[in-house]
């Protein structure tokens, strides 16, 4: 062999079957229009992905298209190891019992009352008896925070977090092995937005589930996932780890091919997330003071 010659050890592939998505060369076009263009994308089990980017870039319609609502023009999707596009009927029921979709306004529906539209997927598939319903129902909702009175009332009598509590706990009825979250913190305040991530969070702890968050919400973006995909229009851009990407040194984004990535995480929404971070830890150490304070003012009974 060449003494100049070197030998390069790529890190070994994980098998296939370890991934639980895996998007192969995607193109979607739509009404003439390229919307993606060759993505390539794996999804091991159990990692939470946001996909951030510029409003029309294509996140919506790429995770559409990892679960079937938006055929691609040319590429191909598996799940679990099975080409999603070749399912035979029975197959695609199966798999569609496996997803559980928050949208963006919760979608909930408004003539039916809030244990209705959680059970509804339940009624859908058919998957258990009549009176094993209101139990997961119930159980359901209290995952998510909401008490069991709840389930008589109508969406429109709910806030807005309220009714993404509600979507969640839809989502989550048939314990699916993927979840997706469309913009899950759109419209709500940052204490309603931060309790939507806790318990995004609550889900991975609990569940053995694999997660898809499209947001705009950098904070979102950092607290909750465990890599993060930078699209850019119809392409995508660059991926990594979320704790780099976010917390680590100006130079760890030096090998970003663009610099619309640099710009859009450590520009204007980077810089709010970083104000956001300051505040909270100011935040923190101020109420660390305080408990100081108090613990010094309240005389123990032991010292009377």
């Amino acid at each position: 062999m060449d003494s100049d010659t070197q030998t390069i050890e790529l890190p070994e592939e994980p098998p296939a079957r370890q991934y639980l998505l895996d998007a192969q060369d995607l193109h979607v076009e739509l009404s003439g229009h390229h919307i993606l263009k060759r993505i390539n994308l794996k999804i091991p089990r159990g990692e939470t992905l946001a996909l951030i980017g510029e409003s029309g870039c294509g996140k919506t319609v790429l995770m559409k298209t990892l679960i079937g609502l938006v055929r691609p023009t040319r590429g191909i999707v598996r799940f679990d190891g099975q080409d999603i596009a070749a399912m035979k009927p029975a197959e695609a029921v199966n798999f569609r019992k496996k997803i559980g979709f928050v949208f963006q306004n919760a979608a909930l529906f408004d003539s039916m009352t809030v244990g209705q539209n959680v059970a509804f997927p339940l009624r859908q598939h058919n998957v258990v008896d009549a009176d094993q319903v209101e139990p997961l129902v119930l159980r359901a909702l209290g995952e998510v925070g909401l008490p069991d009175d709840i389930v008589r009332r109508r969406p429109a009598q709910l806030s807005g977090g309220m009714r993404k509590r509600v979507g969640i706990a839809r989502a989550l009825i048939l314990q699916p092995d993927l979840v997706l979250y469309d913009e899950p913190t759109t419209g709500l305040d940052p204490i309603v937005s931060d309790v939507i991530n806790e318990l995004m969070l609550g889900v991975r702890r609990k569940y053995p589930v694999t997660s898809i968050i499209v947001t705009h919400d950098m904070n979102t973006a950092r607290k909750v996932a465990d890599r993060v995909i930078m699209l850019y229009p119809r392409r995508r851009l660059k991926d990594h780890e979320s704790q780099v990407l976010f917390d680590g040194p100006p130079t760890s984004l030096e090998n970003f091919e663009d610099r619309r990535v640099r710009q859009f995480v450590r520009g204007e929404a980077g810089e709010r997330l970083m104000e956001m971070r300051q505040q909270s830890e100011e935040l923190d150490e101020q109420l660390e003071h305080d408990r100081f304070e108090n613990e010094d003012d309240d005389e123990s009974p032991l010292d009377q």
